[in-house]
């Protein structure tokens, strides 16, 4: 680089770096970047994976969280795998409350597993009454659990006992007379 450069000029402005590099040739190239904030680094978990943690710690475990995110290829601001460990980390730093057995069922929020329980079907029947909107249901992401409210499933209880009266005849239909 001595060879191709005279020299260069560093000038800080505020929250920016300037700089003008000065080439042998006679060009000259300017650059200009911001500056790292005052206590600040490079290593920062992204915002959508530190929500994904919040949702997901009033669900499960911090194991079960890190497998969770790792399925989704989603790697620590060092490009490492989750663990409980650093789950717990992140909760830690960011106020995060842990998960503790029976909050879930506190709030009235149920697992597929509960709710194909509660109906007496097959899980995959749940997922199905999800996709057609016959029940609501929430997902963080892909490959985090669905959760469906008590509520919501009473509700879909409810609809599904009431009888359904027979449809009232069109007028423009004609009628079939079989004697």
């Amino acid at each position: 680089m001595r060879t191709n450069l005279k020299e260069i000029i560093a000038t800080s402005e505020g929250d920016a770096v300037r700089l003008v590099l000065h080439w042998r040739g006679g060009d000259h190239t300017e650059l200009q970047f911001n500056k790292t904030p005052t206590g600040g680094h490079r290593f920062v978990t992204n915002v959508e994976t530190i929500n994904l943690i919040r949702f997901l710690a009033h669900l499960q475990p911090d194991e079960r969280i890190a497998a969770t995110i790792n399925r989704l290829g989603q790697r620590t601001a060092h490009g490492e795998t989750w663990t409980a460990t650093r789950i717990c980390s992140i909760r830690n730093h960011h106020n995060i409350a842990v998960y503790h057995d029976g909050e879930r069922q506190e709030r009235g929020d149920l697992t597929i597993d509960e709710v194909a329980t509660m109906l007496g079907v097959n899980p995959t029947t749940v997922l199905r009454l999800i996709r057609l909107k016959h029940l609501t249901a929430q997902q963080a992401c892909r490959n985090s659990p669905w959760v469906v409210h008590k509520g919501e499933v009473e509700r879909y209880v409810a609809a599904s006992m009431k009888p359904s009266s027979p449809q009232a005849g069109n007028p423009n239909q004609m009628a079939l007379d079989i004697q």
